[in-house]
């Protein structure tokens, strides 16, 4: 009767339920009428546990450091570089989009500051530009969900956490996926833009004038080099590189670009905290609902269901995708990771899969729902910075949508893709 919990959950979405109560809720209820109310305390007792975990401080510390740099204007010196390198090509800020989305996922790590951030600049110029309102918010939110597959990447972080991976391996691995979403994406602009006549944004700059712009954009771009190279270098920890980053962003923002001020902190770090309050309590909520799909046996009674549709590896992978896709459609790619990351990841070690691989496969699906119809996060961020209705951006945003799909199946069935960077960095055999 317990395992009854997991379709509980899922009515208490579809009625409108937020997900930190139904992630506590469904669990809870099933206990009592089960009769296990020692359970229940157990439960209740792992939203604070799930919590209290030294590498989860590197989420908030990312989430600072992306508020940080973007109140410092650091955001707009990153687009002024990329439309000097885009900008001349036939839907040239559509282009500038998708290159600032990679760019900027290097300083936060988060789909949602993404497409808050680059949306609020982005649209409006690509509306006064002749593109439609929808087309704009949908190619924002298309390319935002590159954020956290490139590095620094908050759900990484998580899955690291609840998966005893290496955080530096997975960084690594997902250069290479993140860096394919976003040419996927440039590829359908550039279809698209031949179809549709999509306007040029500005001439072509000349190389100083790109050297420049590159000069303008040299300490934000340093960032992911610092992070990285820090942690490659074994001088700190993703944790303290997190730290490193807001030390950073307060430096360039106070002292050398002395674009923010002091009197911007106190918004800056409640903005922040408010971000950083809601992913750890969904953590925390999702580890108290972890506990509960142990006690209720569901990973053992679903590995028998997929391993008995099929023996073959690359079906069960192409199943799982699908399922993947599906619950992203739902249900937050850091909550779905704690849940069905203990589920389907020793299944599919067992089967030959590497552990990061896998890894780099559920945070790409995830992440890429974050974008998908009907409950995509980051289709709700850009109506609300663009105005326009959410329904209008979900049928805009369909093609790229596909693209991402299709770029799955590579990341899917190519190890060498997500696996090459790790293993020359020293982090795999």
């Amino acid at each position: 009767m317990l395992v009854l919990f997991l379709p509980l959950f899922l009515l208490f979405l579809m009625i409108g339920l937020p997900v930190f109560f139904g992630l506590v809720a469904a669990p809870g209820l099933m206990l009592w009428l089960n009769g296990q109310e020692r359970d229940i305390a157990l439960l209740y007792r792992n939203v604070y546990n799930g919590m209290d975990s030294f590498p989860l401080m590197a989420i908030p510390f990312f989430m600072l450091a992306g508020e940080l740099m973007n109140r410092a204007g650091i955001t707009l010196r990153l687009v002024e570089f990329a439309q000097a390198l885009m900008g001349h090509l036939r839907g040239g800020l559509a282009h500038v989009n998708i290159l600032s989305s990679m760019l900027f996922a290097g300083l936060s790590g988060s789909a949602v500051a993404d497409t808050s951030a680059l949306g609020s600049m982005l649209i409006p110029a690509m509306e006064k530009q002749g593109y439609t309102r929808r087309f704009a918010a949908a190619i924002t939110a298309a390319s935002s969900v590159i954020g956290p597959i490139i590095p620094p990447s908050g759900i990484m972080i998580i899955y690291a956490y609840v998966m005893g991976e290496s955080v530096a391996a997975l960084f690594m691995a997902g250069i290479v996926p993140g860096i394919l979403v976003g040419l996927g994406l440039m590829v359908m602009v550039k279809i698209m833009a031949e179809r549709h006549d999509f306007p040029v944004a500005t001439r072509r700059h000349s190389w100083p004038e790109r050297g420049q712009a590159s000069l303008r954009a040299f300490f934000p771009l340093m960032t992911p080099v610092i992070i990285l190279g820090g942690i490659l270098a074994g001088i700190f920890t993703p944790t303290e590189a997190a730290a490193v980053a807001v030390a950073y962003a307060l430096l360039i923002g106070l002292f050398v670009l002395r674009t923010l001020r002091l009197r911007d902190l106190p918004d800056v770090l409640g903005r922040a905290g408010l971000t950083s309050a809601v992913v750890l309590l969904l953590v925390g909520a999702a580890m108290a609902f972890k506990t509960v799909v142990s006690l209720s046996h569901a990973p053992e009674i679903l590995a028998g269901v997929i391993l008995g549709l099929s023996e073959n590896p690359l079906i069960l992978l192409f199943l799982i995708n699908l399922l993947l896709f599906v619950v992203g459609m739902f249900l937050d790619a850091g909550p779905a990771i704690i849940i069905l990351g203990p589920i389907l990841g020793p299944i599919f070690t067992a089967m030959g899969v590497d552990p990061v691989h896998f890894a780099i496969i559920m945070s790409v699906n995830l992440t890429v729902g974050l974008a998908t119809p009907p409950m995509g996060l980051v289709l709700f961020v850009a109506s609300s910075v663009s105005g326009a209705r959410v329904e209008h951006i979900a049928r805009a945003i369909l093609p790229f949508l596909a693209v991402e799909i299709a770029v799955i199946f590579p990341i899917t069935y190519v190890p060498a893709l997500s696996l090459t960077i790790p293993r020359l960095a020293g982090f795999l055999n």
